[in-house]
């Protein structure tokens, strides 16, 4: 005789989403209490929830659960948590993920989402973040979010980012974003020869840079913009343009002294200067200049 056949049968999913969804920040049956960001706002949650769907808080309750009333500084069960390091809106849109397994997200705070989604460990919220980052990109926010991608090793959203600077360079290196970008950054975006822009004008828009990091590490010039200044390609400006660089560069010392010596070598001897290869490589946006016709065609 054959044994009881067992089905699991679905219900209405968006029904039991929008049911949850009533429960995000309510404080009616909530046993936990965050205070969060400068703004102290309390955020009610249900210990049960973020428990069952988030490690990261699985761990922060029980140790609230643990926490006796003779330890310093321990939190009861029901809070306040206080997590004063994020902001109120970034905080609930991981709420409401927790709870509907959906986000509500606009250009704000996406990347601040998507930095939560990386230190709580949702994965998926993680890829939510990404879609919606890589569909929104403009101008102002690409360089913020290829630091991100680079930071959180999202190498999908950095080939995106990266491809989106390719296509629109002049504007992107004028933006606070270009700006703010670390060197390691800089340097890799600096490696492309898909960039739509001059190397002159390239020159110009990483000094403005290194000015800025300068200023903001309080640190010198040349120390700063040690390592994106090696993917500078000095021997596609022509001589006379050389010549000015190099009687700027005597201002701040951006550029070492070694570097615009190899590109003079270059303009003097051609192949045989010893200059890398990938440093004599016209970009995409280059303009053309008469000495270009010297170049190996193999790093055309």
């Amino acid at each position: 005789m054959a044994g009881p056949c067992s089905v699991q049968l679905q219900g209405n999913a968006a029904a039991f989403t929008a049911a949850l969804r009533t429960l995000v920040n309510n404080p009616q049956f909530s046993d936990v209490t965050f205070v969060v960001g400068r703004e102290q706002q309390k955020v009610f949650a249900h210990r049960c929830v973020l428990a069952c769907r988030c490690q990261a808080f699985r761990g922060m309750l029980s140790q609230g659960l643990t926490g006796s009333e003779d330890s310093p500084g321990s939190v009861p069960p029901q809070g306040p948590f206080i997590l004063g390091n994020v902001q109120p809106e970034v905080f609930l849109a991981v709420i409401e993920f927790l709870y509907t397994n959906s986000v509500t997200l606009n250009s704000h705070i996406a990347l601040d989402v998507l930095t939560s989604s990386v230190e709580y460990g949702l994965q998926d919220l993680c890829k939510l973040c990404v879609k919606f980052i890589k569909d929104t990109l403009s101008v102002e926010q690409v360089c913020e979010a290829l630091q991100a991608a680079v930071t959180y090793g999202q190498a999908d959203l950095q080939q995106h980012c990266l491809a989106f600077i390719e296509s629109c360079t002049a504007a992107v290196v004028r933006t606070r974003g270009f700006h703010e970008l670390s060197d390691v950054v800089l340097a890799q975006v600096l490696r492309s020869d898909h960039l739509a822009v001059d190397e002159l004008d390239l020159v110009q828009a990483v000094r403005e840079w290194a000015h800025v990091s300068s200023a903001v590490l309080e640190c010198p010039v040349p120390e700063v913009a040690a390592l994106p200044v090696r993917e500078l390609r000095l021997p596609l400006l022509a001589p006379s343009e050389l010549a000015t660089l190099e009687s700027h560069n005597q201002r701040d010392l951006l550029i070492p002294v070694e570097s615009i010596a190899a590109a003079w070598r270059y303009h003097a001897l051609r192949r045989g200067s010893g200059v890398p290869s990938r440093l004599c490589r016209p970009r995409r946006g280059t303009r053309p200049r008469d000495h270009h016709r010297h170049l190996d065609p193999h790093t055309k």
